[in-house]
C-alpha cells in the first residue's frame, strides 16, 4: 500500500533526479563555432546581418552557438585549417584553398535568386570608353580584391593568364588588398579607373545605396561561377552533415528572406566536386598544389 509519504517521498526523488538530468544536460549540451567571411562592407554588418541564420541552424541542430566573421577570405580559409571553426560559410575560393591544405568539404552552396551561381565583373569609370577588354584598358590603374577573393582576385587572375595572355601587374597600374565595398567606391570616387568585384555585392550596394546605378559601370564578365559554400572540417560526423544538408536544403525563401539578407533564398546540397572549377583556377595561376 502506497501511503501519502511514501508518495511525497517518490515525488521528491523524481524531481531531483529530473533537476540533475536538466544540469547535466545543461552541462554537456555542445556549442559550436560558426564563421562567416566578409559578405558585407564591415565584420559587424555581416555578423549583424548573417546571425540570424546562424542562430536559426544553431537552434535546429539543438545547440549552442558562437559566430565570428572574418575581414578577409584568406582569414576564413586560416580559421578553418587550424581548427578555430566547425562550420563556416565559406567563398568558393576560400573554401577550395582551405580544402587544399586541410581537406575540409563543402556540404551546401547557397542559391541567390534562386541560383546557385553568380559573376565575377571588373567595373569601370563611367566616364570610360572600353570598346575591347582588356586591350583597351592598357595602363589604366585597377584595384583587384584580396587574394582570398574568388570573383576579386583568382578569377580575374586565371582569366589573364589563361585567356588574355597577359600578367596583370605589368599590364595595368595594379594594387590588391581591397574589400569587394572598397573596391566599387574607390571606382565611383574616381581614386581607380578600374576595380574587381561581383555582381551579388553590386547590386547589393546599389540597393543599400551606397553606390549610384551610375557611379560605376561593367567593363568584363566571367562565366557563372558557384556560390558561397557551407563548410566543415575534415572528419565531421557523416550524420551530422546529412543532418545539416537536410535542415539546409529544407529552408524554404519564405524562411530565407526572414533569416538571411535579400536575395537569399536557400541552399542546394553540394561537394567538393561542385568547386572543381575553382580549384583547376587555384591550381593553373600556381596558388593550391593539385591533388594526386
Amino acid at each position: 500500500m502506497t501511503t501519502r509519504r511514501m508518495f511525497i517521498a517518490g515525488a521528491a526523488g523524481i524531481a531531483s533526479s529530473l533537476a540533475l538530468a536538466s544540469i547535466a544536460q545543461a552541462q554537456t549540451r555542445k556549442t559550436l563555432r560558426f564563421g562567416v567571411g566578409p559578405l558585407l562592407p564591415t565584420a559587424d554588418d555581416t555578423k549583424k546581418r548573417f546571425g540570424p541564420f546562424f542562430a536559426w541552424l544553431a537552434k535546429q541542430l539543438g545547440v549552442d552557438y558562437e559566430l565570428s566573421a572574418t575581414t578577409d577570405w584568406a582569414g576564413m580559409a586560416v580559421a578553418m585549417g587550424s581548427g578555430q571553426l566547425d562550420l563556416a560559410w565559406m567563398g568558393p575560393w576560400g573554401y577550395v584553398i582551405a580544402n587544399n591544405s586541410t581537406d575540409c568539404q563543402a556540404l551546401a552552396t547557397v542559391k541567390y535568386n534562386d541560383q546557385p551561381f553568380y559573376r565575377g565583373i571588373i567595373v569601370g569609370r563611367p566616364d570610360l570608353e572600353v570598346g575591347r577588354f582588356p586591350s583597351d584598358t592598357k595602363g589604366m590603374s585597377i584595384s583587384f580584391a584580396d587574394v582570398g577573393s574568388t570573383s576579386g582576385w583568382l578569377i580575374p587572375t586565371w582569366y589573364a593568364k589563361e585567356i588574355w595572355k597577359i600578367d596583370p601587374k605589368t599590364f595595368w597600374k595594379y594594387t590588391e588588398g581591397a574589400t569587394h565595398a572598397a573596391n566599387e567606391v574607390a571606382v565611383q570616387s574616381g581614386q581607380v579607373d578600374l576595380a574587381t568585384d561581383f555582381d551579388r555585392n553590386r547590386n547589393a550596394m546599389i540597393a543599400a545605396g551606397v553606390i549610384k546605378p551610375e557611379g560605376t559601370k561593367i567593363v568584363w564578365t566571367s562565366d557563372p561561377l558557384p556560390n558561397d559554400a557551407i563548410v566543415v572540417p575534415r572528419g565531421t560526423s557523416p550524420d551530422l552533415v546529412a543532418h545539416v544538408q537536410h535542415i539546409l536544403t529544407a529552408l524554404t525563401p519564405q524562411q530565407a528572406a526572414t533569416l538571411l539578407p535579400p536575395h537569399y533564398t536557400g541552399f542546394v546540397s553540394a561537394t567538393h566536386a561542385s568547386y572543381s572549377m575553382i580549384e583547376k583556377a587555384g591550381v593553373a595561376v600556381g596558388k593550391i598544389r593539385a591533388k594526386a
